[in-house]
């Protein structure tokens, strides 16, 4: 069976398991979750007016914190690079980032020297306007091309822009990640129209199944938030409120 038709099958099959068992709910249990839920977070700013101060600060606390790792743009990775050292917490950056329509080219020469100035993580932006298109063959070698690429060497997370396609799109590219080897499906860049909802989190972690990672990324602000995330799937939260979410 061809790929896009093993796809389309699978798509299917996610879609109507979840419209006979009447909804989203219970997809993922998180065991002990909510005992180390700094651990699951990684601790982000992405905005265009970040300084080295705040880039700073913002490793600071992902030490005091022990948070998984701190998300910033690929120009600070060498800053948090030298500020984390010794501490455990990763450093992650963002690939393609907001928009997802660099080339394939662009996205793997700027994940591999990411990798070099010293990024654990790479969370990539999908093209969203190939999905659009219809064009999953693009989508899929655009995913494929930079897992290789890094392969060994960083955990690639994978950015669909939930808020941007429907129901069958999601379950159709998360499928696509997981079979091009990603180690995370993420829910969005916190740049578009909406983040993180927790029916698209169980959508995609009915999709990829328990031993893919799910990521919950933009709107993510309490405990509440968190921990909704968490009961609907997630095993990762991408947030810039992270010390509001553990300290409670």
């Amino acid at each position: 069976m061809e790929m896009e038709q093993l796809v389309s099958k699978i798509t299917a099959e996610v879609l109507n398991s979840i419209r006979n068992q009447g909804g989203l709910g219970g997809a993922f249990s998180q065991n002990g979750a909510s005992g180390n839920i700094a651990g699951m977070i990684d601790h982000t700013l992405l905005k265009q007016d970040a300084s080295e101060e705040q880039i700073k600060k913002l490793c600071q606390e992902a030490r005091e914190y022990h948070f998984c790792s701190v998300c910033v743009n690929p120009s600070y990775v060498p800053l948090c690079y030298e500020e984390l050292r010794g501490s455990g917490v990763k450093v992650c950056t963002v690939i393609g980032f907001p928009l997802g329509a660099t080339t394939t080219k662009s996205k793997i020469f700027e994940a591999n020297e990411a990798i070099e100035n010293g990024a654990n993580e790479v969370d990539m932006v999908v093209n969203v306007g190939k999905i659009k298109s219809g064009n999953w063959q693009y989508v899929k070698k655009d995913i494929a091309d930079l897992v290789t690429a890094v392969h060994g060497r960083a955990v690639v997370k994978v950015i669909i822009e939930t808020c941007l396609l429907t129901d069958e799109e999601k379950v159709h590219v998360c499928q696509i990640a997981k079979e091009a080897g990603a180690d995370f499906v993420k829910t969005s860049t916190g740049f578009s129209t909406g983040g993180a909802t927790t029916k698209d989190v169980a959508l995609m972690r009915r999709t990829v199944g328990p031993d893919m990672g799910v990521k919950a990324s933009g709107g993510v602000r309490g405990p509440e938030d968190a921990k909704a995330m968490i009961e609907a799937g997630a095993n990762r939260i991408g947030t810039s409120a992270g010390i509001a979410i553990v300290r409670g």
